[in-house]
């Protein structure tokens, strides 16, 4: 490797864009595509840096399997940025192995990260966690650190583990003043912000509070029975009793939380589970069939009595019922959840996401962009649609994964 590519690998490594691409910016052999790709993909030009580098992966020779994964991964990144999150995960994955079977283990490591960070996005915390345990940080320098650190508080903060969330965001922030990068020192200061800014609402006793994520890990751990209006859940610190899949009864069971310790009349829950205006005789029935569900279903946890004008939901043992809702409640919150994190996001990768058809978000993305909620640049599939403004509230519990089992 020539003097000036060795140059502009120490400027890229110490963050000193500009003085990378003046050393490479005229040259088109493949060391120089890569550098000047990852370089114009740190500034931004995430279209320019793509083309650069597959134009770099196609330069480099066959012998040049490390070079070639290494490209790979500077591309995993880029489609992470701009959350592409069908990008090959066994096309990175396959460049991870080339790199740790030739000795690259920093790199390596990168691709791991990367690969734990899409599985992130998309809810699957167990294969995350796993991938993570493999990892080994002690020997990363700062910059790789600081990408290990944030997984492992994206991960803590998922599940719900203030304490090791935190205590991961300090070690990132440590390792971001060491490697002297500002764009990571700023991205650890943004996922700390995640813990002081309201992540949940406590509906109890006819009021409600708002609470950030430490709180709500509290209240998680508690005796009291909580109806999970996030996860669509009641449960207790040892009991969880999904209601995922039966929407009428979980719209019971949340009025009968919400108006604990007193009844709710039949009218008012015939109003709540099927958004009937008027109560005739056939509500009344179906009423007494989904309240006979919902009785068996909460068993382990609480019974339901009749009263004189409704029902009334009674936890077994000596504790209170409360109601954990999202901090903003309206339609489509779990699109504007993803989109919360200012990244500009596909209607693909959405889908891919929440777990939801990719026409199914699409309509809710027309309806939001109605509403002035969120914008789109781009036609066809260039198309990618962000928030004007990001609110202040934490999107993790909004996202798809399960909550804490006790």
């Amino acid at each position: 490797m020539d003097s000036l590519i060795t140059a502009a690998a120490r400027a890229l490594a110490a963050g000193d864009l500009l003085g990378a691409l003046k050393r490479v910016a005229l040259r088109d052999d493949a060391p120089a595509l890569a550098l000047r790709g990852i370089a114009m993909a740190r500034l931004g030009d995430f279209v320019r840096a793509k083309n650069l580098l597959k134009r770099a992966g196609r330069a480099f020779g066959p012998r040049e399997a490390v070079a070639r994964a290494r490209c790979i991964v500077a591309e995993a990144e880029i489609a992470l940025v701009l959350r592409d999150l069908g990008f090959p995960a066994r096309t990175l994955a396959a460049a991870r192995a080339t790199l740790d079977a030739h000795g690259d283990r920093l790199n390596a490591v990168h691709a791991a990260c990367l690969e734990i960070r899409r599985l992130l996005l998309i809810g699957r915390l167990d294969e995350a966690e796993r991938m993570l345990a493999d990892i080994d940080p002690a020997p990363l320098p700062p910059a790789l650190r600081v990408g290990h650190e944030l997984v492992t508080a994206g991960i803590a903060i998922r599940r719900l583990r203030t304490r090791p969330a935190r205590d991961a965001l300090e070690r990132a922030d440590a390792a971001a003043r060491r490697a002297g990068i500002g764009a990571l020192a700023a991205e650890v200061e943004g996922a700390a912000r995640l813990l002081t800014v309201p992540a949940a609402r406590l509906i109890a006793k006819g009021g409600q509070r708002p609470l950030q994520l430490d709180e709500v890990e509290a209240v998680m751990a508690s005796k009291a029975l909580v109806v999970d209006a996030i996860r669509y859940v009641v449960r207790d610190a040892r009991t969880e009793i999904s209601l995922t899949r039966r929407p009428v009864l979980f719209a019971l069971a949340r009025a009968l939380g919400e108006a604990w310790p007193n009844d709710v009349p039949r009218s008012a829950l015939i109003s709540r589970a099927f958004r009937g205006k008027h109560a005739d005789e056939s509500h009344r029935a179906r009423l007494r069939v989904e309240i006979g569900r919902l009785r068996r279903a909460l068993r382990p946890l609480a019974d339901l009595s009749a009263t004189a004008d409704g029902f009334v939901l009674e936890p077994r043992g000596r504790r209170d019922v409360v109601v954990l809702a999202r901090p903003v409640e309206e339609d489509h919150a779990e699109v504007l959840a993803c989109l919360a994190d200012g990244e500009a996001w596909s209607s693909s990768a959405l889908s891919l996401a929440l777990g939801a058809s990719q026409r199914t978000v699409q309509r809710a993305l027309d309806t939001l962009a109605t509403a002035g909620k969120v914008q789109s640049y781009g036609r066809a599939r260039a198309r990618r649609w962000m928030m004007p403004t990001v609110p202040g509230f934490t999107t993790a519990l909004l996202l798809p994964a399960p909550m804490p089992s006790g």
